[in-house]
């Protein structure tokens, strides 16, 4: 199977959008991880961080999508 540059930028936007999420989600356990519970600030960072991949995720799939129709 060849991958082809629109591929490759597929791939590459998405692993980008993942690696945001995955740094969100190091943030909030380095800034509010002291004890063996999560406190209410610490979750409500987690569902904004959920809520925001999930936008960003949409975003990125339209902008991949608008961007194979020009090709």
């Amino acid at each position: 199977m060849e991958i082809d540059a629109e591929f490759r930028r597929q791939i590459a936007v998405s692993l980008a959008a993942a690696a945001v999420f995955i740094v969100g989600l190091v943030a909030i356990g380095v800034t509010f991880g002291g004890s063996a519970v999560l406190p209410e600030t610490g979750a409500i960072a987690l569902v904004a961080l959920l809520t925001g991949f999930v936008l960003l995720m949409a975003g990125v799939g339209t902008f991949l999508m608008r961007a194979n129709d020009g090709s």
